[in-house]
């Protein structure tokens, strides 16, 4: 009689690599391991690090090998597994792809590293020397620090702090190096809501209240106070669970940054701030302090949604219409979508917030899906301003020039007041295009089919889809002429050249991502023109989020079509978000602001509408122009980016993908085709468009279709759900 097989436990391990399920490894007697614990285990030729994924019983038929530790860290929880789950399969992308935007350096599972510090000791010695007395004197004005930092603050050698040290001057502590984040006090001094504010708060502690996930929109003018509604709404949060870790999602690093003074000073503490600009030290530092519950505000660019929450309770996504939610490259996924997603996994509220909500958060809200909160007034004597167009057809500027006469007369008067103008052109550098007035070439990048942005500030040609650089030459490259070179087109530097000359007196400086290309000079750009130390700030889209100027008046849009030509078939409603945010700019305060936008076509729906005030108006003509072709969100939209360095080996594969697809009702493929840009740096691309009812599973379709590709190692085939770029 045989005797059954003896079970022994089995660990299913996820590798945050590009992987098509976890692996099974046999768990050694002794070891205990949960669902979720951060692991090492033998992988081909080395060890790796992965997570359990799940936990089971093995008969011992396979000869598995074994997990070879376990790391003393919390384990991802549930929520965050749920989440990674769900995301891999609506993105079509395998789990461990999206394992690998969670889990970071191997340092940040690991205690933080401890570093020497010194701070004054009682009493001082008897023998000190001048430079002795520097130190002593840096350590009681500036705190305790490293040998390093007060030598350097003393001016003299670190070998005089250890000196004073063993002298008796000084005390060794020992601290960590990645310090944990203080605690927000929810009961800080907030603002007194008025009552439109208050009846949004309330509506948004009941959600808190009923525990569970809810979304809930935040539709609000510009000025009419949504963050103090979501201040509010994360006070609410803290008061009912201490524990609760608070996310906030920003569409800008800039904005990221700006915002946190304020968040200082309402809770008390410093949030933990997560974006790309972070060093690696800072990165290991939030995520430690977030995956150990220590960290309970952090505000964050959309990758903070990978950020391994234990306790997350409120999600907001502030300005949730905003395209840079929209992941690009890398992972292709929209972050306001998958914000919601989160907050379901982790059974919490999350409140979408906008002054121009996004056509597929409305539908939601107009549909009951979502709450649907509304802030229709500015608070306190502040009130929208005033929209009228510069038609240039009639108001055509001089030849060379960018603004109008109107537009200009409006400058002057507002100057002469002592208010301040905002020139608004979302067109970074000093002009678009480069060519030969001799040959006609135009200055193209060498590694995509794009023209070389003049930037005149630093005499260099910048690519902006690549990066690529290159100084601006004196001959043409093609024909050779001397001077040929001339400049097509206005960008803010252009803009600002023409201002300087044309207010002389006036203080003019540029707001883009070029001149303000590090947090630190943005916030003193900024805080100059909160102080009124700038009269005509020239800025990209960069200008538009989140600023409150109080003495700002005046805006000019220098070219109000911008944006409207092309395939896109959000260029409308991107147009009418993007000026609905740079006119509310103006008139913040008690002084009643004006927006003027240069336009060649006055009579366009999206500018027609902001000029009439009739938000609603626009954007449920957008809405039935959607429905009508079944288009977001009455219908799923999908793009299969083939790339490859041979352009035939681009076609062929395109064309394979395309004889391939899977019969099903309710889907219809465009293409193979060229996009924009047919080749970005050395890769042919080409571009199938899929587009399926509402009611089709899209992305078990396309994992269908991918499953029955065979992969082509020279090929690169991206899968964008829902894209939002196509060039």
């Amino acid at each position: 009689m045989s005797r059954a097989p003896t079970l022994k436990a089995k660990a299913s391990i996820l590798f945050p690599m590009p992987l098509p399920e976890p692996f099974d490894y046999a768990v050694p007697d002794g070891m205990e391991l949960r669902v979720g614990d951060h692991v090492r285990a033998p992988l081909g030729q080395r060890s790796s690090r992965g997570v359990v994924w799940a936990l089971s019983s093995d008969d011992g038929s396979r000869n598995l090998k074994s997990v070879e530790s376990v790391y003393d860290a919390p384990p991802l929880s549930e929520a965050m597994i749920e989440f990674v789950n769900w995301s891999a399969r609506y993105l079509v992308q395998w789990p461990g792809i999206i394992l690998r935007m969670v889990l970071r350096s191997e340092d940040s599972l690991l205690p933080s590293p401890t570093e020497l510090r010194f701070e004054a000791a009682a009493e001082r010695p008897t023998r000190m020397t001048e430079a002795r007395e520097r130190v002593l004197r840096a350590v009681l004005e500036q705190g305790p620090g490293s040998a390093a930092e007060l030598a350097r603050l003393a001016g003299v050698t670190p070998g005089v702090v250890t000196g004073l040290a063993k002298a008796g001057g000084l005390t060794r502590i020992e601290r960590p190096a990645d310090p944990p984040f203080d605690p927000p006090d929810p009961d800080g001094p907030g603002v007194a809501l008025v009552p439109q504010q208050q009846d949004a708060a309330d509506q948004i502690r009941r959600m808190i209240n009923a525990g569970g996930f809810q979304a809930a929109l935040l539709d609000g003018v510009t000025g009419s106070g949504k963050t103090e509604v979501y201040f509010d709404a994360i006070a609410h949060a803290l008061r009912q669970d201490s524990d609760a870790q608070i996310l906030v999602l920003l569409p800008e690093i800039a904005l990221t940054r700006a915002v946190t003074a304020r968040f200082m000073e309402r809770f008390r503490a410093e949030p933990a701030l997560w974006h790309s600009d972070q060093g690696p030290k800072e990165r290991r530092r939030i995520w430690r302090e977030v995956n150990e519950n220590r960290a309970r505000i952090v505000i964050g660019a959309r990758s903070a949604l990978f950020l391994p929450f234990q306790n997350l309770r409120l999600i907001i996504v502030d300005e949730e219409h905003d395209a840079t939610y929209k992941q690009g490259d890398g992972l292709h996924y929209q972050a306001r979508d998958l914000a919601v997603v989160r907050a379901r996994a982790s059974r919490a509220p999350v409140i979408l917030a906008s002054a121009t909500p996004s056509i597929e958060s409305l539908a939601n809200a107009r549909a009951g899906r979502y709450a649907y909160i509304q802030l229709p007034d500015r608070i306190g004597k502040a009130v929208l301003p005033d929209v009228a167009t510069i038609d240039l057809r009639e108001h055509r500027p001089q030849r060379g020039l960018w603004l109008s006469d109107p537009l200009v007369e409006a400058m002057a008067e507002t100057l002469g007041r002592g208010e301040q103008v905002l020139l608004y052109l979302n067109r970074r550098g000093y002009a678009p295009l480069v060519l030969c007035r001799d040959c006609g070439h135009r200055m193209k990048s060498p590694e995509v089919d794009a023209y070389l942005t003049e930037h005149r500030y630093t005499r260099r040609l910048i690519c902006h889809l690549t990066g690529f650089s290159m100084p601006r030459p004196d001959k043409c490259p093609e024909c050779g002429a001397i001077d040929s070179l001339t400049s097509v087109g206005p960008g803010v530097e252009r803009v600002a050249e023409e201002a300087k000359a044309r207010f002389p007196e006036a203080k003019v400086e540029i707001l883009s991502s070029d001149t303000a290309h590090s947090a630190e000079k943005l916030l003193a750009l900024i805080d100059r023109m909160e102080r009124g130390e700038i009269d005509i700030l020239v800025g990209t889209q960069i200008a538009a989020k989140g600023h409150n100027f109080l003495n700002l008046t005046l805006i000019g849009v220098v070219d109000a079509d911008l944006g409207l030509a092309g395939g896109d078939p959000r260029a409308g409603e991107r147009t009418y978000q993007t000026l609905v945010q740079v006119a509310g700019r103006a008139g913040r305060a008690d002084r009643p602001g004006r927006a003027l936008l240069q336009t060649h076509d006055p009579e366009h729906d999206a500018i027609a509408a902001l000029v009439a005030g009739d938000r609603d108006r626009f954007m449920e003509a957008e809405t039935m122009a959607r429905e009508a072709l079944g288009l977001p969100p009455y219908g799923r939209l999908a793009a299969i980016i083939i790339s490859a360095k041979d352009p035939s080996q681009a076609d062929a594969v395109a064309k394979d993908w395309a004889r391939n697809a899977p019969d099903a009702d309710g889907i219809k493929i465009w293409g193979p085709a060229e996009p924009r840009y047919g080749m970005v740096r050395g890769w042919h691309r080409r571009r199938l468009l899929v587009r399926a009812d509402r009611d089709v599973d899209l992305s078990a379709w396309l994992w269908a279709w991918k499953k029955n590709m065979k992969p082509v190692s020279s090929v690169r085939v991206t899968i964008d759900i829902e894209p939002y770029s196509f060039v």
